[in-house]
């Protein structure tokens, strides 16, 4: 079993990544165009925590990793809701990964995301995001798939901005994520990177439970 390299963490928790990335997105707030986005689940309370200091609406949009047969950590691709998809042509080709395999992992992914939608939502439909500002949140990235689809997906939309922010990355991800979105905002980028959770002292994962109780509170606000 590979063990992470010891490291300083940068963060107690997610809810303290988000208050750190709020302070490098201070520019965006008290901004009626602006809304905040979280990938489910770990980008929810960092993407709270944000929407709460720039006092915008939040919301989730939901995106599934595509993981290598195997070795499900690595992603060879992403989905997002309404059907966009996206391959990692170079993963693919170096394990050899078959069409009839990608289609089994994006079906059951595809099962996931429709989970998720049901139990974040309670019906509660995406809110419009034409000709809005929208900050899309994760909690770090690695290689960038997942955020990659939801960039795609939301184009479908007509944002007026698509701004990409994140607590932690790979130095050379937030630098490809310039050429891809409005704005990109990584409020720490150490070198070597290693992996996101262990920038984090408590990287606990995220329930749907803490996900809901979040959308909920703050649909009534």
């Amino acid at each position: 079993m590979r063990e992470d390299p010891p490291v300083q963490p940068l963060f107690r928790d997610r809810a303290d990544a988000g208050r750190a990335l709020a302070r490098a997105l201070a520019g965006y707030a008290g901004r009626q165009d602006v809304i905040v986005l979280a990938l489910p689940r770990g980008g929810v309370p960092v993407a709270y925590e944000v929407a709460r200091a720039l006092g915008a609406p939040l919301d989730v949009f939901l995106v599934r990793k595509l993981g290598l047969p195997g070795h499900e950590e690595l992603a060879m691709g992403a989905i997002a809701s309404g059907g966009i998809r996206l391959i990692n042509d170079d993963v693919v080709r170096a394990y050899d990964v078959t069409d009839a395999e990608i289609e089994t992992v994006a079906e059951a992914e595809q099962h996931e995301l429709e989970r998720r939608e049901r139990a974040y939502r309670d019906g509660r439909s995406l809110p419009p995001l034409d000709h809005r500002t929208v900050i899309l949140i994760d909690d770090g990235l690695a290689t960038g798939a997942t955020m990659r689809v939801a960039v795609l997906a939301l184009r479908e939309e007509s944002p007026a901005r698509i701004v990409v922010a994140v607590p932690v990355a790979a130095a050379e991800t937030c630098d490809e994520f310039r050429g891809i979105v409005d704005d990109i905002v990584c409020a720490e980028t150490p070198s070597p990177f290693y992996a996101v959770g262990i920038w984090y002292e408590n990287f606990a994962q995220t329930t749907d439970e803490e996900v809901h109780e979040v959308l909920t509170a703050t649909a009534r606000q």
